[in-house]
């Protein structure tokens, strides 16, 4: 008999307990659901608060506002983290609370520094491939052109500024950049000459034949002024070039 009240006593225990935790989530629920904490205003600014270039308030108010549920406490950070990392130029974002009907995001904006492929996509500085307006790109800088196997991005832009470290030598830089499919590597230079370099898998081979280049050009521009359109280096001890002065390819032994 004591036994069975025991076991009463603990089960009423348990059904009170019950019933106080659900008065005390529906008041929770009830509160968080009041008009204060629906979202009134979201801030926009750039990392360290800068300026922002490219992500403006129509953008912003098409691409990503309409994907943000909920208010201040029901609102998914990481939804709306995502929401705004689909909007054009933005490369990064993140998202915080701020009392009691707010929330601040902070944009990191992709910065451009060519066009990757023949698709109308471009690429950043840090190797990020992404879609956005390409007049809008060419306002910022004069875009690279860079080709690559799907994936090889981040090894085509290191590629890119070693060239251009080598190429500062003759006061010349890289306009287009090419890695193929079969894992050559050629590229056009700032006065328009065309270099192909061959297949590469070791970083010190393609420096060795960029440096057989930078140690003959200075005769070739003596003899061939700006009339260099071409120069082959995947000979082993030489290099082949085409000039506008010929049709042909000249041979020139390297030392």
């Amino acid at each position: 008999m004591w036994h069975d009240v025991k076991i009463l006593n603990a089960m009423t225990n348990a059904l009170v307990g019950i019933l106080l935790l659900a008065f005390l989530m529906s008041g929770i629920w009830w509160v968080i659901q009041r008009p204060m904490f629906t979202l009134t205003a979201i801030r926009i600014e750039g990392v360290d608060k800068g300026n922002l270039r490219h992500v403006n308030a129509l953008t912003v108010r098409n691409a990503a506002i309409p994907k943000i549920k909920g208010n201040f406490f029901t609102s998914n950070l990481d939804l709306v983290r995502s929401a705004f990392e689909m909007v054009p130029w933005v490369r990064k974002a993140s998202v915080q609370r701020e009392w009691p009907n707010k929330l601040i995001v902070v944009l990191e904006e992709h910065e451009v520094l060519g066009t990757w492929g023949d698709e109308g996509r471009l690429i950043s500085a840090k190797g990020d491939v992404f879609t956005a307006n390409l007049a809008e790109a060419e306002e910022d800088a004069d875009l690279i052109e860079f080709v690559g196997p799907q994936g090889s991005e981040k090894e085509v832009l290191a590629r890119y500024l070693d060239f251009k470290k080598w190429f500062a030598v003759i006061n010349l830089e890289p306009d287009a950049v090419q890695y193929s499919n079969r894992y050559a590597w050629s590229l056009k230079l700032s006065n328009g000459m065309k270099v192909e370099l061959g297949r590469m898998q070791d970083e010190l081979i393609l420096k060795k034949r960029v440096d057989q280049l930078l140690a003959v050009y200075p005769q070739l521009l003596t003899s061939l002024r700006d009339s260099i359109e071409s120069v082959d280096m995947r000979y082993p001890n030489g290099l082949a070039l085409k000039s506008s002065k010929s049709s042909l390819g000249l041979k020139s032994k390297l030392k």
